[in-house]
């Protein structure tokens, strides 16, 4: 069991992070939790990414989250598993772009699913929950409470 300091950490950096990633491989998904400012952070950290020339070779990698648990890679094609999302850097810039144009305040409260529009192939679906501007990722993360 985590000590209370390390909950803490761990809350800090969601909250810093904008947004909660999790991983259910029951349900083969990964789900992003965030509100609209939130999940557009995500969305940034993929455009910002994908627009680095230095990650334009095969099997770079970043992370996002606290326990690092979810991957954005390059890959040949784009891809959604248990691992990562990847894919070819353009790829992941319209990935960046669609979730730029499908997060706004109208969707609060919804799910939207990304596999179909960006890897249809995928063993893994990629969901945004969008929650409102109140929420705290922190809130979605079982292991700080």
């Amino acid at each position: 069991m985590a000590s209370e300091a390390a909950k803490e950490a761990t809350r800090r950096a969601w909250r810093k992070l904008g947004f909660f990633c999790g991983r259910n491989d029951a349900a083969k998904e990964w789900r992003i939790v965030g509100s609209v400012k939130g999940l557009r952070k995500f969305a940034a950290g993929i455009r910002s990414y994908a627009s680095n020339p230095a990650n334009d070779r095969l099997s770079e990698y970043t992370h996002f989250g606290p326990a690092m648990n979810l991957e954005l890679g390059t890959s040949r094609q784009p891809e959604i598993s248990e691992q990562c999302i990847g894919g070819p850097l353009m790829d992941l810039l319209g990935l960046a772009t669609f979730i730029e144009r499908s997060v706004q305040s109208n969707v609060v409260g919804k799910s939207i699913a990304l596999r179909a529009n960006f890897s249809p192939l995928s063993a893994y679906e990629l969901i945004l929950d969008v929650r409102d501007e109140a929420f705290d990722p922190a809130s979605a993360d079982s292991t700080c409470r």
